[in-house]
């Protein structure tokens, strides 16, 4: 019997369940890009994985070889319109480490309006992953304060 209904990991979170063409490799991919870890993994008999789960850095995501018409992989269908967010310790080390790896650069790590170091990656596999590291508390109103100086 299970002692609450949403486990902590998963408390307060959308969790992303990205599809991919290759999910074992991109598990790979992850752990040597991101330092992300393998929390578990069940194969389905033809090796294609039916659903694993990774962190990176404390962040759960879960993934699967794509089983079209239900899911799709990015690649397949000319991009994606979800980018992961992930906070990190360090942007820049984790960009570069990515990199090397074989993501893409969307955008180099820079200090951002909101108060975060933020890199734009796009994974082999096609998604896109949004890491930040957060700088400097601010409020709403001094969010949407600097958003509107950027924009006039």
């Amino acid at each position: 019997m299970a002692t609450t209904t949403v486990p902590e990991t998963y408390r307060n979170a959308v969790i992303a369940h990205i599809m991919i063409d290759g999910a074992a490799a991109a598990i790979d991919f992850y752990v040597k890009a991101f330092g992300a870890k393998e929390l578990f993994r069940i194969d389905g008999p033809d090796g294609r994985v039916l659903h694993a789960e990774v962190s990176v850095q404390g962040a759960t995501i879960m993934l699967g070889d794509a089983e079209a018409p239900l899911f799709s992989a990015p690649t397949t269908i000319g991009g994606t319109t979800v980018g992961l967010h992930v906070f990190v310790d360090d942007v820049d080390a984790l960009a570069d480490r990515a990199v090397a790896a074989g993501a893409e650069l969307l955008q180099p790590p820079a200090d951002q309006f909101h108060g975060d170091r933020t890199s734009i990656l796009r994974d082999p596999y096609g998604h896109v992953w949004v890491f930040l590291t957060h700088l400097e508390d601010l409020t709403s109103d001094e969010v949407a304060r600097r958003a509107q100086e950027l924009l006039h």
